[in-house]
């Protein structure tokens, strides 16, 4: 966590949680479960709570943590913040009060824009239906096959302002993706030692999809032992599209 960032779509990263549990093929080689085992023989003291091994692991377990609930407004400059960069904020052993509180951290802090990114698309709309959502809140799931289009149809029933989607990392072809409703996609492939390959064809088709449902369209990298080593370079063209509502990267 900290005001600095090296994710190509934000600029900060916030941690009111950590840990979590695998919960589809895109968390096979999670890079933040990786990296908790790392913190935990550091001795971080955020990171000494073990997960389940079956689906989580050393230091990764899910712990809140309400100490760090005011960084953001120590913050003053304006910035985009990507909200449990971690964890996930919609996992099932987070408490619905304690998310309201970090939403009530974003609201009073106007001055910077918020992005939340789940793979618990159905807990996010139960929970989503009876919260508040501030206006500098951007909320995304991710899809990293055709098998998990669903969650877009439980994105679309929150009121965010801004609804993104995350094909990172892109696993297989994801056709006739409904982007209505949706304001922004990054894809990418996937990194790490065992990272999987993933097919220009179809990043293309994504690409493509968005440009058809006029959905700024972000390709973040090609992903690999070494994931920036690639570039982001893709059909001849970076793409660094993002949303309307967004304070511009510096």
């Amino acid at each position: 966590m900290g005001d600095h960032s090296a994710i190509e779509w934000t600029e900060a990263t916030w941690n009111p949680t950590t840990g979590c549990d695998k919960t589809s093929p895109g968390c096979d080689n999670c890079y933040a479960l990786t990296l908790s085992k790392r913190l935990k023989a550091m001795g971080q003291a955020k990171y000494q709570r073990d997960g389940d091994p079956r689906t989580s692991g050393p230091g990764f377990g899910l712990t809140i943590h309400p100490d760090t609930l005011d960084i953001p407004r120590t913050w003053h400059s304006p910035r985009t913040i990507f909200v449990n960069s971690m964890s996930d904020l919609f996992h099932h052993d987070v408490p619905e009060q304690y998310i309201r509180q970090v939403f009530r951290v974003i609201a009073e802090t106007p001055q910077h824009q918020y992005q939340v990114l789940t793979k618990r698309s159905k807990r996010l709309a139960e929970v989503g239906a009876r919260l508040d959502w501030p206006a500098n809140l951007w909320m995304g799931v991710s899809i990293e096959t055709a098998k998990y289009r669903f969650r877009l149809d439980h994105l679309r029933k929150v009121d965010a302002a801004v609804r993104f989607v995350s094909a990172e990392p892109l696993l297989g072809p994801i056709e006739d993706l409904d982007l209505d409703g949706i304001h922004w996609l990054i894809a990418g492939g996937e990194s790490g030692p065992r990272a999987r390959p993933v097919e220009e064809s179809w990043l293309l088709s994504l690409r493509d999809q968005c440009e058809e449902a006029a959905v700024p369209f972000f390709f973040k990298q090609w992903g690999g032992r070494t994931p920036k080593a690639g570039g982001r370079v893709l059909g001849g063209n970076t793409h660094d599209g993002m949303p309307e509502h967004h304070i511009i990267l510096t």
